[in-house]
């Protein structure tokens, strides 16, 4: 019997939870074998793994929440060198014919690892794109809690004290801020309450702008780390950057084409076509996140990037909607992203701009004049905050043909 279940090739499911897994068994012909309950530490993780391969050897594990409970599990599996892949779960149409228990729910896993091997790979967690996951999202809560801080505070002035309305009335944003953060109450005993309110939002909303900043410059640096041509490329700035590292994980390996990318962003085009009428619309599904990163690009890429432009007008000019328009310029952009995300892509060296061109005597004005630029664009090529690769070319060879010959 042992040497039967050493050659018996088994398939496992598991359905997570905060405190317990449950694991079930099934062979190549989808018969249960067996299921049990492990609890969610190292020692239940090791002894899940062994219950599994007590009954043969294991082909693959179907795990439901692969990002979320399902996560350390997960990376004690892979690091074994077993093949774990997501199983999405089922809608409650299926759920409501099948029934619903921990059991259930754990067969209906490995029959999905048995019969559906090309379901999405789980991210690995274990790099940078993890790292900067935490820190994306607490920029993002600290974004939320920063305009909740202001909303509170714009509010509260409709009904303060008509010297508070009126000193405040015209001022900006950074202003309102600035002020009620420094503002004196003793001069107003009877209004301390309102003031002391106001003081303390105005506060708030500083501290928690400071941490943003200190939150955008650590993924600033993570992410030009972990991917710098993704942190380079035109109209990819850190926050976006983070959003696309994130989705792709740090196996990006796991993307098993383009158009995989693209629909897992939500960019991939989706028929819309009835009778007289052929066309595609937008996809609502997928990532939201990475399809929001990539509409910002492209809305950069419409106000900033010549070819873009040029894009932009040779649509409109055959009849396309803005909307259509956007529509296929996230397509073209995902398509740049998965190269820049599953391939080594060299960037041109910038940095030896400035230094050489101050070494030949050569001010921006003068490189501006010469390319007939603003002074700002040849800036921001030197200092790396901007990307125009044909443009850098362009510059090094007129430097370097400018330097005087020994």
């Amino acid at each position: 019997m042992t040497n039967i279940a050493e050659q018996r090739e088994i398939y496992a499911g598991i359905d997570t939870h905060s405190d317990t897994h449950h694991a079930a068994v099934i062979d190549h012909n989808g018969k249960h074998l067996a299921d049990a309950e492990f609890p969610t530490t190292p020692a239940g993780y090791a002894a899940l793994t062994a219950f599994i391969l007590m009954y043969g050897l294991l082909v693959r594990v179907g795990i439901e929440g692969t990002g979320s409970y399902g996560a350390g599990l997960t990376r004690h599996l892979t690091t074994l060198g077993h093949q774990v892949i997501e199983v999405i779960r089922p809608n409650r149409q299926v759920r409501r014919m099948n029934g619903k228990s921990d059991p259930i729910d754990a067969y209906a896993a490995a029959k999905t690892a048995l019969t559906e091997p090309h379901q999405p790979t789980p991210k690995s967690g274990d790099g940078n794109a993890e790292q900067i996951r935490y820190l994306f999202t607490a920029r993002r809560s600290a974004i939320k809690a920063r305009t909740a801080a202001q909303v509170q505070i714009k509010s509260l002035l409709v009904t303060a004290p008509t010297f508070l309305r009126e000193r405040f009335r015209d001022a900006t944003d950074a202003a309102l801020i600035t002020g009620l953060a420094d503002f004196d109450i003793r001069p107003y005993p009877k209004q301390q309450g309102v003031v002391m309110a106001l003081r303390a939002l105005a506060r708030r909303h500083r501290y928690i702008a400071a941490e943003i900043r200190s939150l955008d410059h650590e993924l600033g640096t993570l992410t030009t780390s972990t991917n710098p041509a993704l942190a380079a490329a035109a109209g990819v700035g850190p926050v976006t950057a983070a959003q696309l590292l994130i989705t792709a994980g740090d196996n990006p390996d796991r993307l098993r084409s383009e158009a995989a990318f693209v629909a897992l962003c939500g960019a991939s085009p989706i028929p819309a076509s009835s009778g007289k009428t052929n066309r595609h619309r937008l996809n609502r599904g997928g990532d939201r996140q990475a399809n929001s990163a990539l509409h910002r690009i492209a809305l950069v890429r419409m106000s900033h990037e010549p070819r873009t432009r040029a894009y932009v007008e040779k649509k409109r000019a055959e009849g396309k909607s803005s909307k259509e328009i956007i529509r296929c310029l996230k397509r073209a952009i995902a398509r740049e992203i998965f190269t820049l995300l599953t391939k080594e892509v060299e960037i041109p060296r910038v940095d030896d701009l400035r230094p050489l061109r101050q070494a030949l005597g050569i001010t921006l004005q003068q490189a501006a004049e010469h390319f007939n630029v603003w002074m700002n664009k040849i800036s921001r090529i030197e200092r790396g905050l901007a990307r125009d690769d044909e443009f850098a070319l362009a510059y090094r060879e007129w430097l370097e043909t400018s330097a005087p010959t020994s």
